[in-house]
């Protein structure tokens, strides 16, 4: 039996394609046959290219067939053995002339084996030497027939043949019967509705390559923790110092991971990672105290310098504070059957003269009172201590689960999902954001089968139960909006414009200035006026797409459910790609570097937040911060998430050339070239600060949330 099918992303297996165009097209065009009229022989040249990728090439029998806006061609077989990052030439024929070619159709099948075959691109020359180039970029299984369109970029109302118009339809509408949403947990943003990466398309899975590196890396760095036998350690760290040891089986990645393990108890450190940790994003200027943080100004003299005082210190931009209330009365559950712990901390920090952020006080949850006192830096060594790594576990929570899982993962799919089902391939806004997407849905469906679910890695061994990270992540969404996640609005509204030093905002808005351009210059090229956005009825139920099923319809979150001008669907598209690649990067790539060294981002806490100061001591501290199997257990998750994988594509790299204009592919080449005069810029900086902030490196960062 022969499947037909549209352009685009496929369907799952399972789930049977609509009927597409290609009836219609014979039947509204007719086929070049013996009975036509005599015309001269009308030659097109057609290159076939495989893609050069592993596993690309077949040895089943394909063959093509050219519709033109005037006819169609017979179907001509192509020679067989297709081989990787090779193109097949041949020659069709027709007895008139197929006016210009707005379709083809590749036709796969097999007598025997079923060898699968990755197309890269197919370009057609017309007997008066028109090129037409139609970008594939996927893989055609089984015995099936599927039909592309020409590469260039395509809005619903460019579309004057019925038979493109039809074309597009039947896409979409294939696409929506295969693409559906699923509710993983009330209150959360909806994903892809299948249940494992096996019920995915091939083209959305992970690429042979890189599955097999990401299979091998995790089997070794399980395999080695358990040979040094931190994995079947269920007992307290001996000391500080053993937990380095951790570590050193990582050659070449331990250079981070030492300085943390040399600094993390002072007090600059532990501010520099509210501007360039893995949570950049939660420290915001404190203009006037709120009731529940009792701070006094005579508690906090003494660390604000001569000369001034908590008030002036705040009238004048130099107090910040970090709230976790998000985490107020999440349930904790157990490790091995122990009991574990969660709080709500409060952070209150100072910039001192030298620029440097430090904390002066803490407090270890919501209520204040004579149980939840205020800790500062003049109390005893370990006090102090403690009190600041259950600010870091906190802090693991907030990064783990709302800025990265949520911010960056669940949207990223939203975005994507929402992008398969209501834009056809041929649109310029699907060729400009399917990059973008590149193994999202693969790596999500993955983390829903033993990451975020329940028995798996976060529920083993965070101090959260199940419940409590679901009820997390839905405090977290009702508490996004549109402006949080467009970075220079994100920065102007958390205050924290001038602070120095902080380089995850320095590089982010380089980036998003960069990214914004690139974007607007490829809108501007496709919709010449406001009218044409607000007449894209494809655009604008893409966006009411993503905002009733990525931000559930929450008018509240800012979100638009539609767009009325081009400056507003600039603006929409950058945040989209800054958060699939910028925002992505800056929450993830440093999760092994900073997290290496338990102490400075504990997943768990085994004893309850100190109720008075004076108790703390070395092994207290030891018996409260994960056990050893715990913390080799995260470890191996860090490494995994924060390695480079192979078939990695950083930001600006388009190797699917889906853009087949001028234009746009000189504004990509464009976009490149900023990208390398960024990288030029961190890359120099980095030579002369302590700890080098690389996490937005352009190379260091991908397009798309692929890990």
């Amino acid at each position: 039996m022969q499947t037909t099918q549209t352009s685009g992303f496929p369907p799952p297996p399972k789930k049977p394609l609509a009927p597409t165009a290609g009836c219609f097209l014979k039947a509204s065009l007719g086929c070049c046959s013996a009975s036509s009229v005599e015309l001269a022989m009308a030659v097109y040249k057609v290159k076939v290219a495989t893609g050069d990728i592993l596993k690309a090439g077949t040895n089943n029998s394909i063959s093509i067939t050219l519709v033109g806006s005037r006819g169609e061609s017979q179907r001509t077989a192509i020679k067989h053995w297709f081989l990787p990052g090779t193109e097949k030439d041949l020659t069709v024929r027709c007895e008139q002339d197929l006016g210009p070619i707005v379709l083809i159709r590749l036709h796969k099948w097999r007598l025997f084996l079923e060898d699968a075959w990755f197309c890269k691109d197919v370009r057609v020359t017309g007997p008066d030497g028109t090129l037409y180039r139609f970008p594939c970029y996927q893989w055609l299984e089984g015995v099936i027939t599927v039909e592309f369109r020409e590469g260039s970029g395509k809005k619903l109302a460019d579309d004057e043949l019925e038979i493109l118009k039809e074309h597009r339809r039947q896409e979409l509408q294939a696409r929506q019967e295969a693409y559906q949403w699923k509710t993983f947990a009330e209150g959360w943003p909806r994903c892809l509705n299948v249940d494992s990466v096996f019920e995915l398309d091939s083209n959305v899975q992970f690429s042979c390559v890189r599955a097999t590196n990401f299979n091998g890396l995790l089997v070794f760095q399980t395999a080695s923790h358990l040979l040094a036998g931190f994995l079947v350690r269920p007992t307290s760290w001996k000391s500080l110092d053993e937990m380095r040891s951790i570590f050193s089986r990582t050659k070449g990645r331990e250079i981070v991971p030492e300085y943390v393990a040399a600094h993390w108890q002072e007090d600059d450190f532990f501010g520099y990672q509210f501007l360039n940790g893995n949570n950049p994003i939660v420290i915001r200027q404190c203009a006037a105290l709120p009731a529940k943080f009792p701070v006094t100004p005579e508690m906090v003299a003494n660390f604000l310098g001569g000369g001034t005082n908590l008030d002036k210190e705040m009238r004048e931009g130099r107090i910040f504070i970090v709230d976790y209330n998000v985490l107020e009365d999440i349930p904790a559950g157990t490790i091995h059957g122990r009991q574990q712990y969660i709080t709500a901390p409060l952070c209150l920090l100072h910039q001192g003269t030298d620029g440097l952020l430090r904390p002066i006080a803490i407090q270890l949850g919501q209520t204040p009172g004579p149980s939840c006192p205020v800790f500062l830096p003049s109390d005893a060594e370990w006090d102090w201590l403690l009190a600041k790594t259950w600010v870091r576990n906190a802090d693991f929570y907030s990064h783990q689960l709302l800025a990265h899982l949520l911010r960056t993962h669940l949207f990223a799919e939203v975005f994507a999902v929402a992008t398969l089902r209501q834009l056809p391939s041929c649109h310029p806004i699907f060729k400009l954001l399917i990059p973008h997407f590149h193994f999202t849905l693969h790596i999500n469906t993955l983390a829903r089968s033993v990451l975020i679910n329940p028995g798996g890695v976060i529920d083993k061994s965070s101090g959260a139960t199940y419940e409590g990270l679901v009820l997390l992540v839905q405090r977290g969404l009702e508490k996004v909006t549109y402006s949080s996640l467009c970075l220079p609005d994100d920065i102007r509204q958390r205050g924290v414009t001038q602070i120095p030093n902080y380089h995850y905002r320095d590089d982010g808005m380089i980036l998003w200035e960069t990214i914004q351009r690139f974007v607007s210059a490829i809108v501007d090229f496709y919709y010449k006026e406001d009218a044409a956005v607000r007449e894209d009825a494809e655009l604008q139920a893409w966006v009411m797409d993503i905002f009733v099923n990525g931000f559930l319809s929450r008018t509240s979150s800012g979100i638009p459910s539609s767009f009325q001008t081009v400056a507003e669907l600039g603006k929409f598209l950058t945040m989209v790609v800054f958060t699939c690649s910028v925002q992505h990067a800056a929450v993830n790539n440093g999760q092994y570097d900073l997290g290496a060294f338990i102490p400075n981002a504990p997943s768990s806490m085994r004893h309850p937040p100190p109720t008075a100061k004076g108790k703390t001591v070395l092994q207290h501290f030891l018996d409260t911060i994960p056990e050893v199997d715990t913390t080799a257990n995260i470890l191996v998750a860090l490494i995994l998430l924060s390695s480079r994988l192979d078939d990695t594509r950083l930001l600006g790299q388009y190797p699917e050339e889906r853009f087949t204009e001028a234009e746009p592919r000189r504004i990509l080449r464009t976009f490149r070239a900023e990208l390398e005069e960024i990288r030029e810029l961190i890359e120099e900086r980095n030579h002369v600060v302590t700890l080098r902030y690389n996490y937005l490196n352009p190379l260091e960062t991908e397009n798309s949330v692929s890990i």
